[in-house]
């Protein structure tokens, strides 16, 4: 079970992932579901209790998608029952991610506190319209997809006459470059 912000979205998804003794993280376990080919895969830190040949964690810690490490937490075997984790208290991890959450935030570009206001502020009424008036609301939707659409093709092609690094961009949204690059392509292909 992933962490995600609708704003980051898959660029900062974190986990708890396990630390094996010598540091390092374990390669991903694949888990079969029973349901023939395949199977589901991951780094979460519950699948590293050594049975079924995977390796044991020694500590758990949060793991951020953009390669970010929070501080490790050592797993003290003799407490677990039967070498299950599934009472261990993982929240320290949540409250390391939820920090480095807030860090990235401030890196990122800043609304002028004007727009953030007016969106705040459109954000309420439309809130209140789609309560009082669904098709008027879904009507205004209607008229402001048209004009991000608009004003998201101005600033793509605004930026990439800029010549911003993907990197750069990337930062500046929160996002990983490939998540930038991807953002500003599908912006570029609107009609």
């Amino acid at each position: 079970m992933g962490w995600r912000t609708e704003e980051f979205g898959e660029s900062h998804e974190g986990i708890v992932g396990a630390v094996l003794a010598e540091g390092s993280e374990p390669k991903p376990v694949y888990l079969d579901v029973g349901s023939g080919s395949g199977g589901h895969s991951t780094s979460e830190w519950w699948a590293y209790d050594g049975r079924m040949n995977r390796p044991k964690a020694a500590a758990y810690r949060a793991a951020c998608a953009c390669g970010w490490r929070g501080p490790s937490y050592p797993i003290d075997w003799d407490q677990a029952e039967d070498d299950r984790l599934d009472d261990l208290d993982t929240s320290g991890t949540y409250n390391d991610w939820s920090q480095h959450i807030h860090t990235v935030e401030h890196q990122t570009v800043p609304l002028p506190a004007e727009l953030t206001e007016t969106i705040e502020h459109l954000e309420e009424k439309l809130t209140t319209l789609a309560e009082q008036a669904p098709v008027a609301a879904l009507k205004a939707v209607a008229v402001l997809e048209r004009l991000t659409d608009y004003v998201g093709r101005e600033a793509a092609r605004a930026a990439e006459a800029d010549e911003l690094s993907w990197e750069s961009i990337g930062k500046a949204l929160g996002l990983s470059a490939d998540k930038a690059r991807s953002r500003l392509t599908r912006y570029l292909l609107r009609h």
